[in-house]
């Protein structure tokens, strides 16, 4: 028991009713949805050999659902964008298990989004960070990471959680951007014009877009993006985690939410990209195509960007890292997680650590800063 909540720690999200889960969070971002989380267990997407095991705790009153954090017991720290590697070769180097350890995230999605679900109850929440430490403790747990977390949630971890910053790149929407043409407008001369020049090289190669929603894809169209999504993978030498059964699940489940751009070359799909979106902003996660000159750049960025703008959408999220976005209208945003370490020592140790992480991250930022694509007001070219 925390207080007047009983702890239940769920290994099947499907156990759940999808009305229940989604009455903790205002729905706007799609990744914390049941549909999104319960599929990837449905689907062969987590699997425990792969350091996935679904791991939600959730607290109850009553027989009703009042908190939940969408969490997974990690063997590895493979598919989280917040790397910890470092942390467990000090562990290793003590003599100590570092793993498993609690996560408390989205599996495989570098994207910001409500991560401990309450609907309008703090208190609730409270105890479900409360809840969230206990359960390291008296499952001899290494610690808890919460990544990615909406900057709303700051104030709820309390001094003994670790704080990390990391920078992103990211689209936002300005005051008089009401077409693709706008966008260029505000941007410097050599950035406008490689732009145009990139979409140019596409354009002459006979490819065009079309835009599909869940409920529009064909099965022929949703089968041939999940082997972009393979095929880029395997170039990689990575093991892809989404099936085929997964895309058909969101395509069915959240039919708006899921946007493909299809990239056509001879009535033929050449590549695509895979994107969610949320209330006001496009999140962008997978990519696969041919070798083109531009096509990679036109079908993840430029097409969202045409979208969000025909939308009406303010924010595109086109996934982790890539300093070549900077150029491309993508601007430096700061995202979270918050990290809880059991052992009293290693907690004391990696607080310093993670303070000069974060010195070095606000540096890092403060300087994409100076590389802005955009005019200044005194800048006239």
């Amino acid at each position: 028991m925390t207080d007047a909540f009983e702890l239940r720690v769920l290994g099947d999200l499907g156990a759940v009713p999808a009305a229940q889960w989604d009455a903790l969070h205002d729905g706007s971002n799609p990744f914390i949805s049941h549909a999104f989380l319960a599929g990837l267990e449905q689907h062969g997407c987590l699997r425990p050999d792969w350091g996935w095991q679904p791991q939600h705790l959730s607290l109850w009153r009553d027989e009703q659902l009042v908190a939940a954090a969408p969490g997974y017991l990690k063997q590895n720290s493979h598919g989280e964008f917040v790397f910890d590697h470092a942390w467990a070769n000090a562990y290793a180097r003590h003599g100590l298990d570092y793993f498993p350890k609690w996560l408390g995230g989205v599996p495989y999605s570098p994207v910001t989004g409500p991560r401990l679900l309450a609907g309008d109850d703090d208190a609730a929440r409270s105890a479900l960070l409360a809840a969230i430490t206990r359960h390291v403790q008296q499952h001899d747990l290494s610690s808890a990471h919460i990544n990615f977390h909406l900057p709303g949630e700051t104030a709820l971890f309390d001094a003994h959680w670790l704080r990390r910053d990391d920078v992103q790149f990211q689209w936002q929407r300005q005051s008089g951007w009401n077409s693709f043409d706008d966008f260029l407008a505000a941007m410097d001369h050599k950035r406008r014009k490689n732009i145009r020049q990139e979409r140019s090289k596409v354009a002459k190669a006979g490819i065009t877009f079309v835009t599909r929603h869940g409920d529009e894809a064909s099965a022929d169209e949703l089968r041939a993006m999940h082997g972009f999504y393979l095929r880029t993978f395997a170039e990689y030498g990575n093991a892809p985690a989404l099936t085929l059964g997964f895309l058909r699940h969101l395509a069915a489940t959240l039919p708006r939410q899921l946007v493909l751009f299809l990239a056509m070359q001879d009535e033929q799909p050449i590549a695509g990209a895979l994107c969610l979106r949320g209330g006001s902003t496009l999140y962008g996660r997978y990519w696969g195509g041919a070798p083109l000159p531009g096509l990679h750049f036109e079908t993840c960025y430029y097409q969202g960007i045409d979208y969000c703008l025909r939308e009406g959408l303010q924010h595109f999220e086109p996934g982790a890292q890539g300093e070549h976005k900077l150029a491309r209208g993508f601007l430096p945003r700061p995202v979270h997680s918050h990290h809880w370490i059991a052992d009293p020592r290693f907690r004391a140790a990696l607080q310093d650590w993670c303070s000069r992480e974060r010195e070095d991250v606000a540096r890092y930022a403060q300087a994409l800063q100076q590389h802005s694509p955009f005019r200044t007001i005194d800048d006239n070219t």
